[in-house]
């Protein structure tokens, strides 16, 4: 799936019980077609949003820009008398960013629906109500200001891989990780009502989704432009009138925004799959009863071999590793090694994220994060949870 194409949200309301985290610190103290990009304003690249389920913010946040193009009055006549059409797409809020939630501890507004990390949070909390955030920072923000309870976002995609920024995220932040939510997604062709796909000059969307629907579009024949994220792509063409161009978003995008689906399941690949995390600002009390997922970050000290002695204390227990991801450490990224016959060589130095499957109530994984520090120059544990074994 694109990965634009899955947002941040954020959810409130759904208390957990709380328990302290673990944190041991330190243990000495894209495709062939043409390709255009688009310029479409408000809609920021890794759109984030949330939901929200309790009492919402009295005071919302200033739009400081138009989330779409001024319209004339005929264009607003022609977009407005689509069936199914928002009557106003000016009215859907500008999404929070990093700044408002410094400036305005108490603001909050309404997603712009249509995404789909939207059928994620949904999947998650049903019953939740969406709070757009506009970058993955503003997210974490809204749950350690108290403004949300849960951030649902993207980590790792089957076809685009991870999503890093994320995954420094995760460490930079004090919030835990709650649960998952594993996400099947399906890329839809949309079009203004009455337009026919043959029809189509150009089709809008993220790189991703572009990038996943190839052999489609390409039999098409259309000129590919990129955009910031799926749905702000449906919003585009139909706040615009565009009937020579379409956009490859989900089908609820199409309800919302008016616009007929000219084609399903268009990416090339059927099994596209999202993983995303559920964070808080406490853990949950890990069990036995269901399966559980721990995730981990650490980084080692020098020497042969010791990346193998890391991963061992998984295998000598009977844990089975489901994920390990490395990142260079930014503020000590060279390590200099001392090479008697050639001097002093530099290395990158990383932290290593790592999920497991087994629960922090264990002993095998108490036992396996012990062995651990005994040779991990920093260890932290970013969450024990429920795994998500349903798509």
């Amino acid at each position: 799936m694109a990965l634009k194409a899955v947002p941040i949200w954020v959810c409130a309301n759904h208390s957990d019980s709380q328990l302290g985290f673990w944190d041991w610190g330190h243990k000495r103290s894209t495709g062939s077609g043409s390709r255009r990009s688009l310029d479409l304003g408000g809609f920021r690249k890794w759109q984030c949003s949330g939901v929200m389920l309790g009492q919402r913010a009295k005071t919302p946040v200033e739009d400081e820009k138009p989330l779409t193009p001024e319209l004339s009055s005929k264009e607003e006549t022609q977009i407005t008398g689509s069936r199914g059409f928002h009557k106003d797409l000016n009215s859907l809020p500008r999404p929070l960013s990093a700044t408002d939630l410094s400036s305005s501890p108490s603001a909050g507004s309404n997603g712009s629906p249509g995404a789909y990390s939207e059928a994620a949070a949904l999947k998650a909390y049903p019953k939740c109500e969406t709070v757009p955030c506009d970058e993955f920072e503003a997210a974490f923000k809204a749950v350690e200001l108290w403004l949300v309870d849960k951030a649902v976002l993207p980590i790792e995609n089957s076809v685009g891989g991870s999503i890093h920024r994320n995954y420094d995220l995760l460490l930079r932040h004090r919030l835990h990780i709650v649960g998952e939510v594993q996400l099947v997604v399906n890329h839809c062709l949309l079009g203004l009502p009455g337009v026919r796909k043959e029809e189509l000059v150009r089709v809008l969307s993220h790189t991703q989704a572009l990038d996943q629907c190839e052999i489609a579009l390409s039999k098409l024949g259309i000129v590919r432009v990129t955009a910031d994220d799926t749905a702000g792509a449906a919003q585009f063409v139909a706040s615009n009138g565009l009937r020579d161009t379409g956009a490859v978003a989900s089908a609820r995008a199409a309800e919302i925004y008016g616009l007929d689906i000219l084609a399903e399941r268009i990416q090339d690949d059927s099994d596209n799959i999202t993983r995303f995390l559920i964070l808080a600002r406490e853990p949950v009390i890990p069990g036995t009863v269901r399966h559980h997922k721990t995730s981990i970050v650490f980084s080692l000290e020098e020497g042969p071999g010791v990346l193998f002695k890391a991963l061992a204390v998984f295998a000598l227990r009977g844990i089975n590793l489901s994920k390990i991801e490395s990142r260079p450490q930014r503020k000590r990224p060279l390590r200099i090694v001392d090479d008697l016959n050639k001097g002093s060589a530099k290395y990158f130095d990383y932290l290593f994220y790592i999920d497991f499957e087994a629960s922090m109530a264990e002993p095998r994984a108490q036992y396996a994060l012990g062995h651990l520090q005994e040779f991990a120059r920093f260890l932290r544990v970013l969450g024990c949870y429920p795994m998500d074994t349903a798509l």
